[in-house]
């Protein structure tokens, strides 16, 4: 079992600041090398391999933060949990049913009118995790930028301390506090092990 994570940038044509390219590229290449476990095309829209299914959620985290410090941008992503048949020189070109999973939910996201959901082989699994993310997607879509920011640091290292992140985004501890409580970081932690909790059980 793999997942595959497949996503496109919400606002980008209308983007005067380029640079969340970079960013993004930089986010990526954390958790892969390119092409053949991620690649960008068509300009705006991405396909990241994740080789731990238990680990795709923390890193969709990671990248909608990521996106959301920039002003007036964000990101679609489907999470598909599956099986990997063939392994292309692309990712884009590797293909078995965590692939088509991760597709077929992407198509469905504006539909759908969410930002992130998940398709497994388990349907069960599937309306309990797409529920909670609907509820999560109710903070994580109405993050400003800051709040972004500190989300992007917190999932990137969660024992990190507030004294830590104070340090590194140059503002006291108490402004940590607030901004963590703002963008509910510690619920999308607990989320996210309930998340990794369930696919070990499940998968």
């Amino acid at each position: 079992m793999i997942a595959v994570i497949t996503g496109d940038i919400i606002g980008s044509k209308k983007a005067t600041d380029s640079s969340w390219i970079s960013a993004l590229k930089a986010k990526l290449d954390r958790f892969g090398t390119s092409p053949r476990e991620w690649d960008i095309y068509r300009g705006d829209e991405f396909q990241l391999e994740v080789l731990h299914p238990n680990e795709a959620l923390i890193q969709a985290l990671q990248l909608k933060a990521c996106i959301k410090t920039f002003k007036n941008l964000d990101v679609r992503m489907a999470i598909g949990i599956g099986e990997k048949n063939f392994q292309g020189d692309k990712v884009s070109q590797s293909n078995g049913s965590a692939f088509n999973n991760s597709g077929t939910q992407f198509n469905l996201l504006k539909t759908q009118k969410v930002t992130l959901a998940i398709r497994s082989p388990s349907e069960a699994f599937d309306m309990e995790m797409n529920l909670m993310l609907k509820l999560a997607l109710v903070t994580m879509d109405n993050w400003s930028a800051v709040s972004a920011e500190l989300a992007e640091i917190v999932f990137a290292n969660p024992k990190l301390l507030q004294e830590e992140i104070g340090k590194q985004l140059q503002i006291k501890q108490g402004a940590v506090s607030q901004r963590a409580h703002r963008a509910k970081t510690d619920l999308m932690l607990e989320l996210d092990k309930y998340y990794q909790n369930r696919v070990n059980k499940t998968f």
